[in-house]
């Protein structure tokens, strides 16, 4: 039989951890003041559970060059999650998966592909990869996303 005490104290311990698993994932999201299309993926991040931290940047080259954000890869905003960066129009869920990948320093999604969160906006969506960056600094694609029929 279960002391009042040790039920109290299981019952606490079950709580905390229910509450551990709520918290949300928080990103920096470094970008231009004049984006639009990042304050749309800001927007899609949040829509998501995540905590976003804005920061409004004069050049972004220098955050893309200190993150190691290879020129092929680059878009027109930088995430940083875990020390991770996230480029471009990248999907929440890849996100949430990067931060399981230690094989990876990074995601990105290059360019600015129509329908890709941040930049639907009703036309018809383009098909587009995101593409992984692992420490060695060979490239995979971990998710593709069709375009519009």
């Amino acid at each position: 039989m279960f002391s009042p005490l040790r039920i109290a104290t299981l019952a606490g311990v079950l709580l905390s951890g229910a509450a551990q698993a709520a918290e949300p994932l928080s990103i920096d999201v470094h970008r231009d003041a004049n984006c639009g299309c990042c304050k749309d993926w800001i927007k899609h991040l949040q829509a998501n559970g995540f905590k976003v931290n804005d920061k409004v940047e004069t050049n972004m080259s220098a955050v893309k060059q200190s993150l190691g954000v290879p020129p092929g890869l680059a878009s027109c905003h930088t995430g940083v999650i875990d020390g991770k960066f996230v480029e471009g129009h990248v999907p929440a869920a890849q996100i949430v998966e990067l931060t399981k990948r230690a094989d990876l320093v990074g995601m990105a999604v290059p360019g600015m592909p129509a329908g890709s969160p941040g930049m639907d906006y009703g036309q018809p969506h383009q098909a587009y990869q995101v593409i992984g960056l692992s420490k060695a600094g060979s490239e995979e694609v971990v998710a593709e996303y069709a375009a519009d029929k």
